[in-house]
């Protein structure tokens, strides 16, 4: 069954271009590594909220815009061993480096679908 790594972040509204091109640069090795599909999302109606928010979560500031993204993988085996050999690897050490956001911000998980329709052929 698939397997889903989400993200949220904040980056700054004017490093979008170097934000996708960064994204580009480090799908490949995404890919080499067993992930399977990636959805990136530029924020356009992210609302503050009083409780709890995506802007809160990641403590966005002015001048910095709410990214989410997810990844695709075959199965939770294949992320786990995927991120695994990918901390082996020196090109992700060196996309790390260039991110143009503050990766300290970043939230991430990993999710197993429990609902699908017309996105993952073998759903739950």
């Amino acid at each position: 069954m698939t397997y889903i790594d989400g993200f949220v972040a904040a980056v700054p509204t004017d490093k979008k271009n170097a934000y996708i091109a960064h994204i580009k640069e480090f799908w490949p090795l995404m890919q080499a590594h067993g992930a399977i599909g990636l959805c990136e999302n530029w924020g356009d109606d992210v609302p503050d909220g009083e409780q709890t928010s995506f802007p809160m979560a990641v403590k966005c500031q002015e001048g910095e815009t709410v990214v989410m993204s997810w990844t695709i993988w075959p199965d939770k085996e294949t992320r786990e061993a995927g991120w695994k050999t990918m901390q082996e690897d020196p090109a992700l050490t060196q996309s790390m480096q260039d991110m143009p956001f503050d990766g300290k911000r970043l939230i991430f998980g990993g999710f197993t679908p429990v609902f699908t329709d017309g996105v993952a052929p073998d759903s739950a």
